[in-house]
């Protein structure tokens, strides 16, 4: 006989015990029925079913009820109960805990198997320039420097300069040698700068002024406005260590001290027609750190005013 067609399993006593018991607790009103009434009552509940059950397994099925003998009471405590409600709610908080674990896995692996050995490459690559790189690119812009200077005084400050920057390179100072690597340019730079430097005459524009020193108000520094220009004709930009802050700027247009004659004479000239014709101030030449002045100056200058 097939499965299809196999007669089903015979219900035991225990069974029907068992289903009297959760009939009984299923229907109060049943329960409250007197155990006479309650038998009647559960006997023709059963016909209904084609079932006859015995005497015996009424009153079994009676007592087990009272004494809750087939009563499953749900475990609402411990870690057992815990992970049984955690697993039955696994669809709300399930998706969102995996995409924070994945997340934190591409975090972690990023940082170990990308950022850390970028960084250390850098770190690696950083200690090379600092101990080789930067000590040769400091011997080569002295060596520069001591080959085209017509001074000595642009050969002893570029000593010096290596000197601090090899000091800063053996502390571990790698802005303290990326500095001297560019005041070494500058002085380079300083030497092959050609131009001359000549009054500024623009018309609408200063071409000088005077003021009072802050460190003595009784006396009166006078100033040209002057521009540095090249073989072009263009004016270039310099580095200008201006006399009133002690700062160096970039410039194309700085304010050079000259004595009040020089001032005044320039003054007249302008006055004569309104064109300064005697504008040339000085001439700087390859080789050399500063211009050659054609007239007398005091070696301070400004950049604002």
């Amino acid at each position: 006989m097939s499965a299809a067609t196999a007669d089903p399993a015979p219900l035991t006593d225990d069974l029907l015990t068992m289903d009297v018991a959760d009939a009984l607790r299923r229907d109060p009103a049943l329960a409250a029925k007197s155990e006479s009434d309650r038998a009647t009552a559960l006997r023709e509940y059963y016909r209904s079913f084609g079932l006859e059950i015995s005497d015996e397994v009424i009153g079994e099925g009676i007592t087990a009820s009272g004494d809750d003998r087939y009563r499953h009471v749900a475990t609402t405590r411990g870690s057992g109960a815990a992970l049984a409600r955690l697993y039955i709610s696994r669809r709300s908080w399930a998706p969102p805990t995996i995409a924070i674990i994945v997340a934190l896995a591409v975090v972690v692996g990023g940082y170990f198997l990308a950022y850390q050995p970028y960084r250390l490459a850098q770190l690696a690559q950083a200690q090379v320039e600092l101990a080789q790189t930067m000590p040769a690119t400091m011997d080569a812009l002295f060596h520069t420097i001591h080959e085209e200077t017509k001074v000595t005084q642009a050969e002893s400050d570029a000593a010096a300069v290596v000197d601090r920057g090899k000091a800063a390179v053996a502390k571990g100072d790698r802005a303290g040698a990326q500095q001297a690597i560019a005041d070494l340019t500058t002085i380079r730079d300083a030497l092959r700068a050609e131009y001359q430097l000549k009054i500024a005459d623009q018309p609408g524009g200063k071409w000088g002024f005077w003021t009072f020193p802050r460190s003595n108000t009784e006396e009166t520094n006078y100033y040209l406005v002057v521009q540095a220009i090249g073989d072009d004709g263009n004016a270039l930009t310099l580095p200008i260590r201006s006399e009133d802050t002690g700062k160096t700027d970039q410039v194309s247009i700085w304010a050079e001290r000259v004595p009040e004659e020089v001032y005044r004479a320039v003054e007249a000239d302008k006055n004569d027609d309104g064109v300064i014709q005697h504008s040339l101030l000085g001439v700087k030449e390859f080789g050399f750190l500063t211009p050659s002045y054609v007239v007398p100056t005091l070696g301070g200058q400004v950049t604002r005013w």
